[in-house]
């Protein structure tokens, strides 16, 4: 499996405009996009930080999974995101190592990516996403 950088770091937020405030005012990181999921209670906010980003993670509805994290005081930091060249390879190789995925198949992800969870069992409960990004698609800058 080729690992090319960190693409993002998953932050879970109660709401992704009162968060803004942080990530643009007091820390001048300029908003790339905002993303909302059709099929999924989630609105993401992305931030490139050099060659890679911060993405900001809220639910959209009281019952949604990342609202539920941040009222049991789990929001935060949520996951580590690698870019690999190429998923189908990567999950392969896992799979043949006998690790554990959340992700037997990548499903899409933000940006049109492809993506695919690690079971944190097997990180040292480190919620680790592998994504590839579709052909043509520039890191952030």
């Amino acid at each position: 499996m080729k690992i090319k950088r960190i693409e993002h770091v998953g932050v879970v937020v109660k709401d992704v405009e009162k968060s803004r405030a942080l990530w643009e005012g007091c820390f001048g990181i300029k908003l790339d996009s905002v993303e909302t999921n059709p099929t999924k209670p989630v609105k993401l906010a992305i931030y490139p930080v050099g060659e890679s980003m911060v993405e900001l993670i809220a639910g959209t509805t009281p019952d949604s999974k990342h609202q539920k994290m941040v009222a049991e005081g789990k929001g935060g930091i949520n996951h580590l995101c690698f870019e690999v060249e190429n998923i189908d390879e990567a999950l392969a190789e896992l799979k043949l190592k006998g690790i554990p995925l959340l992700d037997e198949v990548p499903r899409h992800g933000h940006a049109g990516c492809r993506i695919a969870f690690i079971d944190p069992s097997a990180t040292e409960n480190c919620l680790i996403e592998l994504a590839e990004l579709p052909k043509g698609h520039a890191p952030a800058h």
